[in-house]
């Protein structure tokens, strides 16, 4: 079982591509509205989200940090705490 989850709040997503150019093989962007999308999520009503494995928390991180509305999370699952 994944111990950490990656959680896209979508809506308060501006569009900038940051995540999908610094991870895109994770993060690709909408062809609908031009937001990011996380590949291989869940959605959880307007949220997506995704298990990590530990080789995927890297880019993830990275994905997170470059975001300039914080609105990529990773969570620790056991706690519900955000790491970012």
């Amino acid at each position: 079982m994944a111990k950490l989850q990656i959680q896209h709040d979508r809506p308060g997503c501006i569009a900038c591509g940051a995540c999908a150019a610094v991870a895109p093989e994770f993060w690709e962007m909408s062809h609908v509205d031009g937001k990011s999308d996380l590949k291989g999520c869940t959605k959880v009503g307007e949220q997506e989200h995704r298990d990590l494995k530990p080789e995927e928390e890297a880019a993830n991180r990275e994905a997170a940090e470059c975001c300039p509305v914080n609105v990529i999370h990773i969570v620790d699952k056991e706690t519900g705490r955000r790491l970012i």
